[in-house]
């Protein structure tokens, strides 16, 4: 079941939401959350702190919201690689090349998520953080399913070595996201090479 689509006040024309978390996924990305001022945010937009709170009543809601919306993507990546694959390996190959199908804006995003990711965990005392925080853990749920039923049928076809679908599901996903901590777009790997390297490591550990 998809999660639930939150909608937010002041999507419109004269919006200063789509600016604000442009600010704050670069401020987040490139500086950290916890050394990032909201104020700092609001500047970058050219309005006001009291401004902001029109549209994120917290850094915090704003964190969580751009952590729901990469978790978003990166499952609707997923599912657009491998619709109508049949081939369980092929089916692999593509969800992992998609993992790095990605913008430098997405490279940000996926940063601020996994740095921020334990923040998921605890149960938020606002209605509005704790809307994010859920919808980011069902998102975070469906793609764990969505890996472990990939693996579930290579296993059943006979392409997969057989272990615990989950266990390993978890495990190629950590390693393929664990990536985005410490990459940097202008730094000396190429993000191409470490697509290469993560796949041919994923294809390995399920090959029988």
């Amino acid at each position: 079941m998809p999660a639930a689509r939150t909608v937010e006040p002041g999507e419109g024309p004269r919006s200063k939401r789509s600016a604000i978390l442009s600010a704050a996924i670069k401020s987040f990305g490139k500086n950290g959350y916890d050394a990032t001022k909201w104020s700092a945010v609001a500047d970058q937009v050219g309005i006001g702190q009291p401004a902001l709170y029109h549209y994120f009543e917290s850094k915090a809601h704003c964190l969580l919201t751009i952590m729901r919306m990469e978790l978003e993507r990166s499952h609707a990546m997923f599912v657009k690689a491998t619709a109508g694959e049949t081939d369980a390996m092929a089916a692999l190959r593509a969800a992992v090349r998609a993992a790095y199908a990605v913008s430098a804006r997405d490279v940000l995003r996926m940063r601020i998520l996994e740095n921020n990711f334990d923040l998921l965990a605890v149960r938020r005392q606002s209605a509005r953080e704790e809307t994010e925080r859920a919808a980011s853990r069902e998102l975070v749920y469906q793609i764990e399913v969505s890996w472990t039923e990939l693996l579930q049928r290579g296993m059943e076809d006979g392409v997969f070595v057989r272990r615990d679908p989950r266990v390993l599901a978890l495990s190629l996903l950590g390693m393929i996201v664990s990536v985005w901590r410490w990459y940097r777009p202008r730094g000396a790997t190429p993000l191409a090479d470490m697509r290469d390297l993560i796949e041919d490591a994923c294809v390995r550990i399920v090959t029988p």
